[in-house]
């Protein structure tokens, strides 16, 4: 599809601003709208793209903001991630964007430092679908709370050193960084090892949960990370200061292997007894149950709102919205009485 079309498909702007979530300090610039942007990305594209499996080194390369403002912005790029960056899940790797030097108050990017960048993972037309279902799992979490990552679409031209064509031109989108989400929260990032079920904000950390069920995601630890890494596993903790041991909110990202996103990579996790990513499993924790089922009521509440994000995205083709929205709709109707969320959610929470 031609990126002019594109852009028009994107140019929607209403979702942020309806947001009931949408409270606290305002969001960077680059996180304040829904538009989508294009940007040219320069640099040694095919380098990092065949040496992602085994190395981050971060490389000088460019990135042009296009548009009727245009800036240029020097930039060092480098590959991120785990498993997305292994050659058999991905052709084409997630990438990290740190600017070299701050943005002018006048750029869009004002106030970024370092920027998580999803990719399209493979040159196929339905990996853009699943780019796009990832994005709506950020959106859906933002408006059941704004503790939570703030995303931006972008239409992004890759350039290889010396290349007289883009390598690609694909959909990626932008992913906050924790720091800001804690700013804009009056909070800040907590790092530190593993941590014990009574760290944990009992409503924060039963609100993940309940969302995570929602979307089929079980790829997650809200407690601890990999071995000799920060907690979590797809997941940051937020707390009142950084040297916070109580009280900690667990924030998620990562979700391309949730049911919900449907990626054909995707598998469960070993240690979670179900054969697929589209079976449903709650894992939040039993001391947290009260608090769970106030999660639920309230995100049944907002069945209409969390429904309308997947209409929100008209770059969505007819079939994968049709399917992420059947499976939004069931989860959300297994959650829809009480009776129902002590069957299906409860009876598997974790002691």
């Amino acid at each position: 599809m031609r990126t002019a079309s594109l852009l028009a498909l994107f140019a929607f702007v209403g979702l942020l601003a309806a947001d009931p979530a949408a409270a606290g300090r305002a969001p960077h610039p680059l996180f304040a709208d829904a538009e989508a942007i294009r940007v040219t990305i320069r640099g040694p594209i095919g380098a990092i793209r065949r040496s992602a499996e085994r190395s981050t080194a971060a490389h000088d390369a460019s990135l042009t903001l296009e548009g009727a403002a245009p800036e240029m912005h020097p930039i060092r790029l480098s590959a991120r991630g785990v498993s997305r960056r292994e050659r058999e899940m991905c052709a084409f790797p997630p990438l990290r964007v740190e600017f070299v030097g701050e943005p002018p108050e006048t750029s869009l990017f004002r106030g970024q430092r370092r920027l998580k960048l999803v990719t399209h993972c493979r040159s196929s037309v339905s990996f853009q679908q699943f780019v796009l279902l990832e994005y709506a799992a950020y959106r859906l979490l933002n408006l059941l709370s704004p503790v939570s990552l703030r995303v931006r679409i972008a239409i992004i031209d890759y350039w290889d050193l010396g290349a007289d064509a883009p390598l690609a031109s694909r959909i990626g989108f932008f992913i906050e960084d924790i720091d800001d989400a804690a700013r804009r929260n009056g909070l800040a990032e907590v790092d530190t090892g593993a941590v014990g079920v009574e760290q944990l904000s009992p409503r924060d950390a039963a609100r993940f949960a309940v969302f995570q069920y929602l979307i089929g995601n079980l790829d997650w630890s809200m407690q601890g990370g990999p071995p000799g890494d920060f907690c979590c596993h797809n997941a940051k903790l937020l707390g009142v200061t950084g040297n916070a041991r109580s009280g900690l909110i667990p924030i998620p990202y990562d979700f391309d292997h949730s049911g919900f996103v449907d990626a054909p990579y995707a598998t469960p996790p070993p240690q979670v007894p179900v054969n697929s990513v589209r079976t449903r499993r709650y894992r939040g924790f039993c001391i947290h149950n009260a608090e769970a089922r106030a999660a639920a009521a309230e995100a049944h509440a907002a069945r209409g709102g969390l429904l309308s994000v997947l209409d929100r995205i008209p770059q969505l083709d007819d079939r994968a919205r049709t399917r992420a929205s059947a499976y939004l709709a069931a989860s959300l109707a297994r959650i829809g009485i009480a009776e129902d969320v002590e069957s299906n959610l409860l009876r598997t929470c974790l002691r």
